[in-house]
């Protein structure tokens, strides 16, 4: 007797699940929300982004074509596109039991092991732990705000940097985020003066992350039952991939962690978001008795917190350089104001923010005129919904049209200006808070940490520098021509401008810092060999 090869009975399992989905999908099309007509078998595969067309651009056409509420169904799955703020609060906040999962990534998730990061986990039990772990360290103003001296000392430390090389400003408010989510999360003190070895490790990690979790573009996210081919298979690449990222997620969690648990050990406890929660939850001379949950817990939303608050942090900034180059009279009016209010003797700080109002504005328009998750983050929908007559079904993922709520015209007045006087009396338009940070059950606890961040970096910059258009060798400004990069998030092309102190006694007044706080001797050779 002949049995089937491994190929044959991989065509036997496509057969089958094509035909599943297809039928499935073509039960599940009744009442969806409107949208193009699929084909058999594919469905609107055609009608998905091109790869050189960002996202929310693409669907924002769907808008007028189908409503505020359209679908496009890809081999049974259904993706629903909110283009109405009404219907994504009503469906992701008082809905919220319903809509708080995430897609099942097979090859990010399963795969890979990201599904151990916060914002790739399921709305399940782990999810609540970590998400309160979370909220009571930095979920609030108050308990943001313990963080504040390291904020502002790395800050400081970033006009130093950028006084000394102002060719790379953007590179700096890298380095600036990343020596403060290590600072505050382990306790770990970056290189001062060349690449940190963990920062590499963990921004390597991050962009496999941001590879892995594109939507459908790996195969075995459209058909999972490929994930149970061999990984020698002739042809099977994408095994190979997965391990060596589950690999490197792993090493980019436990390293740091076990760097902060060896410093507890050799010196005693150090303040740090891991240190308090080992000190939370094990005895105070024995961190070794922790239980493997709360490990497991402090481990993965210590790496998650780097994820969610480093790379958004430097696309923040990086979008509001470019409002500066590009709407210089608002950096003008900014600049008068910190100078009225704290005067040219010293760097503005935590306490004057309450009267810098229109520096406070120039916050949220960064956050409104630019948002770093133009379509959100995908939510899953965990059973059948109703919703005005359209039936939502279970599986369908949620996407909130985030860039159209803040650029809406009857919202806000003149949406694609960058205009700070918005926020402000009488105008008063709505704050971008409400759309910027997710929604419902997945709103971002570090939300306060991050509004910090933004602050300090924004106002001492503003208080020092002068943003400029670069000067061509024909002695004319170059014109700033950027557009979104395609992604989840949404990162700007790179563009030309220049860094100049504003006088020399801002010069004095960055070399005093300097004094104050010198950088530190780096942490990276007590990381020990876990690096390879």
């Amino acid at each position: 007797m002949s049995y089937p090869s491994v190929l044959q009975w991989v065509i036997i399992a496509l057969i089958g699940y094509f035909t599943y989905r297809y039928v499935y999908g073509r039960l599940g099309r009744r009442n969806l929300p409107p949208g193009p007509k699929p084909l058999p078998i594919v469905g609107n595969a055609r009608d998905f982004p091109p790869a050189d067309v960002p996202e929310f651009r693409h669907w924002l056409k769907h808008k007028d074509l189908y409503g505020p509420i359209s679908s496009v169904t890809v081999l049974g799955m259904t993706l629903v596109l909110i283009h109405d703020k009404n219907a994504a609060h009503d469906l992701l906040e008082q809905n919220a039991i319903k809509t708080s999962g995430r897609p099942t990534m097979v090859f990010a998730n399963q795969l890979c092991g990201y599904e151990t990061i916060m914002v790739c986990q399921g709305y399940n039990s782990t999810f609540r732990h970590h998400r309160k772990l979370l909220h009571q360290e930095l979920g609030t103003k108050a308990s943001a705000a313990q963080f504040r001296d390291v904020q502002e000392i790395e800050v400081n430390r970033q006009l130093v940097r950028a006084l000394n090389e102002p060719g790379k400003f953007l590179e700096h408010f890298k380095t600036t985020a990343a020596a403060t989510i290590l600072k505050m999360t382990y306790g770990y003190t970056i290189e001062p003066h060349k690449p940190d070895v963990l920062v590499d490790l963990i921004e390597k990690m991050m962009t496999e992350f941001s590879l892995a979790a594109i939507p459908m573009a790996w195969p075995v996210d459209l058909i999972p039952i490929l994930r149970h081919i061999p990984e020698n298979f002739p042809g099977v690449k994408f095994k190979k991939i997965a391990r060596k990222w589950r690999k490197s997620i792993r090493t980019s969690a436990y390293t740091p962690y076990r760097f902060t648990l060896r410093q507890i050990a050799a010196y005693g406890h150090q303040e740090s978001y891991v240190s308090k929660l080992i000190r939370k939850f094990g005895p105070k001379d024995e961190t070794a008795s922790l239980s493997s949950e709360n490990e497991e817990a402090i481990v993965w939303t210590a790496v998650s917190l780097y994820g969610a608050a480093a790379d958004t942090t430097v696309i923040t900034l990086s979008i509001f350089t470019l409002a500066m180059v590009m709407f210089p009279h608002v950096q003008l009016k900014a600049q008068e104001e910190i100078d009225r209010v704290v005067g040219t003797d010293r760097l503005p700080n935590f306490d004057d923010r309450d009267r810098l109002p229109y520096v406070s504005a120039i916050v949220k328009e960064t956050l409104r005129w630019w948002p770093i998750a133009p379509m959100g983050f995908p939510h899953a929908v965990d059973g059948d919904i109703e919703y005005n007559g359209l039936h939502i079904p279970k599986g369908a993922l949620l996407l909130p049209a985030v860039w159209w709520f803040l650029h809406d015209p009857d919202v806000y007045t003149n949406p694609t200006s960058f205009d700070p006087d918005r926020f402000l009396g009488p105008r008063n338009e709505p704050d971008p808070d409400t759309e910027g940070f997710g929604y419902g059950r997945r709103r971002c606890p570090g939300r306060f940490f991050a509004d910090s961040s933004l602050y300090i970096n924004i106002v001492q910059t503003l208080a020092t520098f002068n943003i400029t258009k670069s000067t061509g060798r024909d002695g004319k400004k170059i014109a700033v021509d950027v557009k979104p990069k395609p992604g989840i998030l949404s990162y700007p092309t790179e563009f030309h401008f220049q860094v100049a102190p504003r006088s020399q006694k801002h010069v004095h007044l960055i070399r005093q810092v300097e004094l104050q706080h010198p950088l530190e001797t780096s942490d990276a050779g007590l990381l020990g060999g876990e690096m390879d």
